[in-house]
C-alpha cells in the first residue's frame, strides 16, 4: 500500500492534484444511493451475464465518496465458495484512481475472507475495461461467444453495438488469482 492510498487520497494524473477520497463498505444507508447509481450507469440495478441475472443492489461492495460525502465509485462484489465475482465497478470520472481503489479494497477483502480468486465477466467492446483489468493482475479465462444473444433475451434493451461502434456479441471473463 502506497502513502497515498493509506492516506486516503488517490491522485488526479491530468492535474495532479490529490483528491480525497474515503471508501467504505456499502451499508443498509448506502442502498438508495446504490440502486440510483446501478439505474444511471447499468440501466438497471439487474445485470445480466453468464446466461443469468443478479440484483447488483443487494451484493456486497464497496462505496467511494468525496470527503463532502458525494459518491464517486461503487464496486458490487458476489460472493460464492472459493471465488468473489466484481459484478458491476463504476468510477464516477475516470482517471483519478477510485476504480483502482475500489478494485484494492475488493481484493483486500477476497484475501481477508481467505478465497483465491476474484474474476469478472466484462464484453467484447469493453477496451478499457480490459485494460484497466489486466494491468491489475487479471488474465483472460474464457471467451464465451456469442453470448449476448442470450443475454439480450433477459436485457432487450443490450445494444447491438458498443464502444467504439464494435458489435457487441461476446462475454469475457477474466480472473486473478490469490494467494
Amino acid at each position: 500500500m502506497t502513502a497515498n492510498q493509506a492516506s486516503g487520497r488517490s491522485v488526479d494524473r491530468k492535474s495532479g492534484h490529490h483528491a480525497r477520497t474515503r471508501i467504505t463498505a456499502i451499508a443498509s444507508e448506502d442502498q438508495v444511493v446504490v440502486r440510483r447509481l446501478l439505474a444511471r450507469r447499468w440501466k438497471s440495478t439487474t445485470i445480466v451475464r453468464m446466461g443469468g441475472t443478479v440484483h447488483a443492489d443487494r451484493l456486497d461492495g464497496f462505496v467511494a465518496r468525496s470527503l463532502t460525502g458525494v459518491v464517486t465509485g461503487l464496486i458490487t462484489l458476489r460472493w460464492t465458495t472459493g471465488a468473489c465475482e466484481v459484478v458491476t465497478l463504476d468510477a464516477i470520472r475516470k482517471g483519478r484512481g477510485i476504480g483502482s481503489r475500489l478494485l484494492a479494497s475488493a481484493v483486500s477483502a477476497v484475501r481477508r475472507r481467505r478465497v483465491g480468486r476474484i474474476w469478472l465477466v466484462t464484453t467484447n467492446d469493453n477496451l478499457e475495461a480490459l485494460r484497466f483489468y489486466q494491468r491489475r493482475g487479471f488474465a483472460l479465462k474464457a471467451i464465451r461467444r456469442n453470448a449476448l444473444i442470450v443475454s439480450r433475451k433477459l436485457k432487450p434493451g443490450i445494444p447491438v453495438r458498443g464502444a467504439y461502434g464494435i458489435p457487441l456479441r461476446d462475454e469475457i471473463v477474466l480472473e486473478r488469482t490469490l494467494r
